[in-house]
C-alpha cells in the first residue's frame, strides 16, 4: 500500500467509500461526537468495546502527542486495524502548561471534575486576570494496521481561565474557561458552537482530508481502470 501522505491531502469529499476506523477509546458518547465532527459518510466507526481482547495501552508519553501515538499504533498493531486516537486537555500559561497530559488526573486519582476545578482554582488564586490565559489542545494521529503512524493533526483553542464556574453544560475544566470572543465559558456554549470551536473539532476537520485519500487509495482496486 502507498497510501504515506507525501502529497498535499485532497479536500474532503462526499465520494467517501466504506471502510472500517477503530477509534481508540471505549467511550462511546466520544465515538460518536468525533464520527459527527468528521462529518464523513461511508465510514464505520468503531470502538475498542468491539476488540475485548486488546490490552489496554499504557499512557505514559510526556506530551499529548506522544500519548496519542501510543494509543493508535498500540492499538492499530494489537488489533490490525486502522486506528484513530487523540490525546487532548487544558494547558494553564501561569502554571507552566499544566496541568497538561494529567488534565483528567490533577486533583490525584480517582479522577474526579470537580476536584480538578478546585485545584486549578487554588493554583490561580491570585493570578491576575489578564495572566490568567490557557489553551485547550487536541492531538490526534491515524494509525496503519502495522502500527505505523499515517497521519497526525492539531487543535487548539484558546481561551482564560475564570475565578469561578459559570455554565452546565460539557465537563472537566468547560466551566472554568471562557472563550474571549464570545464571553462565555464552554460549559455556556453549549454542544453547537463547542463542536465549531473546539480544539477536538479542529483537529478531527484537519483529519478530514488525510481520511479522504485513504478511502481513496483503499478503493482503487475496486475502480475500473481509467476511473
Amino acid at each position: 500500500m502507498s497510501f504515506g501522505f507525501t502529497s498535499t491531502p485532497e479536500k474532503k469529499t462526499s465520494a467517501m467509500q466504506s471502510f472500517a476506523i477503530v477509534l481508540g477509546t471505549k467511550n462511546r458518547k466520544k465515538v460518536r461526537e468525533l464520527a459527527d465532527l468528521m462529518g464523513l459518510s461511508g465510514i464505520a466507526w468503531r470502538s475498542l468495546d468491539d476488540f475485548p481482547n486488546v490490552p489496554a495501552v499504557d499512557e505514559n508519553g510526556a506530551s499529548f502527542a506522544e500519548n496519542a501515538r501510543l494509543k493508535a499504533q498500540g492499538y492499530a498493531k494489537a488489533a490490525g486495524c486502522w486506528v484513530l486516537a487523540e490525546d487532548s486537555g487544558l494547558e494553564v500559561d501561569a502554571l507552566g502548561g499544566e496541568p497538561g497530559v494529567r488534565s483528567s488526573r490533577f486533583a490525584g486519582e480517582p479522577a474526579d471534575d470537580a476536584r480538578n476545578n478546585a485545584r486549578l482554582l487554588e493554583l490561580l488564586r491570585d493570578v491576575p486576570d489578564e495572566k490568567r490565559t490557557a489553551r485547550f489542545v487536541c492531538h490526534m494521529v491515524l494509525a496503519r494496521p502495522d502500527g505505523t503512524a499515517a497521519a497526525e493533526t492539531f487543535g487548539v483553542c484558546r481561551g482564560v481561565i475564570l475565578r469561578e464556574l459559570r455554565g452546565t453544560g460539557g465537563f472537566g475544566y468547560d466551566p472554568l474557561f471562557q472563550i474571549r470572543e464570545y464571553h462565555r465559558t464552554f460549559a455556556e456554549l453549549g454542544s453547537a458552537v463547542k463542536s465549531c470551536i473546539s480544539h477536538r473539532a479542529r483537529a478531527a476537520r484537519a483529519m478530514v482530508p488525510y481520511l479522504a485519500k485513504l478511502s481513496l487509495e483503499l478503493d482503487a482496486p475496486n475502480r475500473p481502470r481509467g476511473a
